[in-house]
């Protein structure tokens, strides 16, 4: 099998991986308010099929892949406000993250790969440092597209382009083809669209989804999702996180 769950291998199954081949992939999403209709683990749900998907996308480019299982905590100071949100600082992020690449390093894996769904400027940011921690050290590489930036974004749906996408289609979408019983289905279909970019009033000075006018923690267009392209997403953010551990894999031995 080209893609296996690490929690639900024995130790001796791990043993006889050909490790250096093999990418470890994270799911990384955070416990927060995701609208009155998603559950509090929505990214969570999503860097799973993210990460399912990249793995299958590496298969096909002639690597194994193993995912972890989820970090579920990070920062998610904007939904703090909502009862439910679970907020963690940054920097324990990266510490689990360089943490896990030490480990991943000394077992002989090829990279770890980071599928993150959790779009927070200061969870984003501390992958990135723990990005730029590994290279310092010398540790197998963390991959990890930050699909908020170009070339990525312009790959994913128009809403997700638009900024108004946390818990509104795009989101909702994923959840609807991934687990469409954690969907509130008579609540998501009442929901009137609420087109506010999260991301123009972070730039704005927005701290807070509140501040952003979000007081039920969504943006976008929930009531528009449709299990259909919410495959199709998936299948996309399989691919960004493919093409990034090739693309950082073929740089590495280049160099």
């Amino acid at each position: 099998m080209a893609i296996r769950e690490l929690g639900e291998m024995t130790w001796e199954e791990v043993r006889d991986l050909d490790r250096a081949r093999t990418v470890a992939i994270l799911p990384t999403g955070a416990i927060e308010a995701h609208g009155p209709h998603l559950p509090l683990n929505a990214d969570v749900v999503i860097a799973g099929a993210m990460a399912r998907a990249g793995g299958e996308a590496l298969a096909s480019g002639g690597l194994l892949a193993v995912i972890l299982p989820p970090l579920a905590y990070s920062a998610a100071s904007f939904a703090a406000g909502f009862p439910g949100t679970l907020s963690v600082g940054g920097d324990t992020v990266t510490s689990v993250l360089v943490d896990l690449a030490q480990e991943l390093t000394r077992q002989g894996f090829r990279a770890l790969a980071v599928a993150n769904a959790h779009l927070d400027p200061a969870h984003l940011s501390s992958i990135d440092e723990a990005k730029r921690i590994a290279r310092e050290e010398g540790l197998i590489p963390i991959v990890g597209p930050d699909i908020t930036r170009k070339p990525w974004a312009l790959r994913l749906t128009e809403e997700f382009r638009s900024g108004a996408c946390h818990a509104g289609r795009y989101e909702t979408s994923i959840l609807l083809a991934e687990r469409a019983d954690l969907v509130r289905e008579p609540i998501r279909t009442s929901l009137p669209p609420f087109p506010v970019s999260i991301s123009q009033a972070i730039r704005a000075g927005a701290t807070t989804f509140e501040e952003a006018g979000g007081t039920r923690a969504y943006f976008g267009w929930p009531a528009d999702a449709s299990a259909e392209e919410g495959r199709s997403t998936v299948e996309e953010l399989g691919k960004i996180l493919a093409e990034s551990v090739l693309a950082e894999l073929e740089s590495g031995s280049a160099a």
